[in-house]
């Protein structure tokens, strides 16, 4: 089949004001009330570093060092990273990093009946949005595939990993949060104490604005992607979105099709969310959790975040209707014709 149209939208949720006329980029260092920024591309997406040091040029090339050793190991295409040798080799032994994100990974999916995957990966390329040839499977297809799908295929003993047999894994869902932790922990490895970056959308702040008010995030609206639907205050948060927008193809008949997969039945989720923004401390766990959320539907995320409190959200239901968490009641705004509310959801 033919396919009519690709949109990717690479920002999910922006900073706003990221650069004010004061703001340096890559200059030098600078006093530590005026910002310095670099703009890095790594995984596939455009991130901005924004760090307020009198060491910042020291800070941020660590930082971007950092972002690429960690593309080289999490990719899932690319040669002798860690994820391809165990996709392909089905046992491998995996540096820390892999081996934190995979026992995050099973353990979310664990927690959410399996709402989030990483063994989802040969349907994500089966629907060509690893490789860009994009198409709809057959369900015959779909259910053969579906066989190796499970996240208890994995098995992970300290370092050495191991895959059952057609298995594979990507480590998309969680990557970028892990690496937004990472990168703050550098920064404040050396003693930084505001600073925000942008890791495709996904946005994480260490600390406060230097003056001490709360930094801006908008988060974008996924019935209009061009334009923001609300804007979050933060300070020492990751604000993590899953959408339905982020990227999709348009079918020859018309509907389109997003990346985001359910494990249940191998087809985009399409379970009543179309955008799931997660906030709080830990970026990797916001990150997994946001992609798990978009596929457990309403009632499923309120019944987990009944049990597990510890993180907020902003949910977007195909009805137009924007819910957020009471913890959020002083810090959400909402800037769309949606309306929006505090519903019971913790």
């Amino acid at each position: 089949m033919t396919i009519k149209k690709l949109n990717l939208v690479l920002l999910t949720a922006v900073i706003l004001s990221l650069c004010s006329c004061n703001d340096k980029q890559n200059t030098g260092t600078k006093s530590s009330n005026e910002a310095v920024t670099r703009d890095v591309f790594a995984m596939d997406t455009y991130m901005n570093l924004k760090v307020y040091s009198d060491d910042a040029e020291t800070v941020l090339n660590e930082a971007e060092e950092r972002i690429y050793q960690l593309e080289k190991e999490l990719s899932v295409t690319s040669e002798n990273s860690d994820v391809w040798v165990l996709d392909h080799n089905k046992n491998a032994d995996i540096s820390d990093d892999t081996a934190r994100i995979i026992r995050k990974a099973v353990d979310i999916g664990s927690m959410t009946n399996g709402a989030l995957d990483i063994t989802l990966y040969p349907l994500v390329r089966e629907w060509g949005f690893t490789t860009g040839e994009y198409s709809i499977p057959d369900k015959k297809r779909i259910d053969e595939l579906l066989k190796n799908v499970g996240y208890e295929r994995i098995k992970l003993n300290g370092n050495k990993a191991e895959l059952s047999e057609n298995a594979e894994i990507d480590l998309g869902a969680l990557a970028k949060g892990y690496t937004g932790d990472e990168v703050i922990d550098i920064m404040k490895s050396h003693g930084v104490s505001s600073a925000i970056v942008s890791l495709g959308g996904n946005v994480q702040a260490l600390g406060s604005k230097p003056d001490g008010s709360s930094w801006k995030v908008a988060v974008r609206d996924p019935f209009s992607p061009e334009k923001d639907m609300c804007v979050v205050e933060i300070s020492g948060k990751a604000v993590i979105t899953s959408g339905n927008y982020e990227r999709f193809f348009t079918g020859d008949d018309g509907r389109n099709y997003w990346h985001i997969l359910d494990p249940k039945d191998g087809f985009p989720a399409d379970n009543g969310i179309v955008s799931a923004t997660v906030i709080g401390d830990n970026g990797l766990e916001c990150d997994a959790l946001s992609t798990a959320f978009f596929v457990m539907g309403l009632d499923k995320i309120k019944e987990y975040l009944a049990d597990n409190p510890e993180n907020d959200v902003i949910l977007v239901t195909d009805d137009r209707k924007i819910y957020y968490s009471s913890g959020l009641s002083d810090k959400f705004t909402n800037i769309s014709d949606m309306p929006a509310e505090v519903t019971a959801i913790d």
